[in-house]
């Protein structure tokens, strides 16, 4: 009986498949990333040299023209009235109790302005941090 010897088996590992499979990782991670929109509103910063880590949940902004605006989260920024901005906190701070508030205000903003999103967080015990832009590399 003639049993005829099959084709070898090639101990080798193909990472052919491996690497399409890294490649389609990147590029889902590459589009979800670009999803996230920190700013549509645009302020400029006042320049500031120490960083926080904490990560704010709430936002409320302040255009060089007094326009007050909020979001929360990764949602959209919606316009605000200065007697509004209370409410929209403590709603802010009813989903998400142990959130920070970031204060984004033009540098043209008068410093009043400023204070009194201050005094709305300290009335409510909110954690506040204040946005700054990185100094300029020289």
């Amino acid at each position: 009986m003639a049993l005829k010897r099959r084709q070898r088996i090639s101990p080798g590992f193909s990472m052919s498949s491996m690497t399409d499979l890294i490649f389609l990782l990147l590029i889902f991670f590459m589009i979800t990333s670009t999803m996230v929109s920190p700013n549509a509103i645009k302020v400029l910063l006042p320049q500031g040299s120490q960083q926080t880590s904490a990560k704010p949940m709430a936002r409320i902004i302040i255009d060089r023209n007094l326009n007050y605006y909020g979001a929360f989260g990764n949602e959209d920024e919606m316009p605000l009235f200065i007697d509004e901005v209370t409410g929209f906190l403590q709603d802010c701070a009813a989903r998400e109790p142990e959130m920070y508030v970031a204060l984004y205000a033009d540098e043209s903003v008068p410093y009043r302005e400023i204070v009194r999103i201050l005094n709305i967080a300290n009335e409510n015990h909110f954690k506040m941090v204040l946005a700054t832009r990185r100094p300029d590399k020289k």
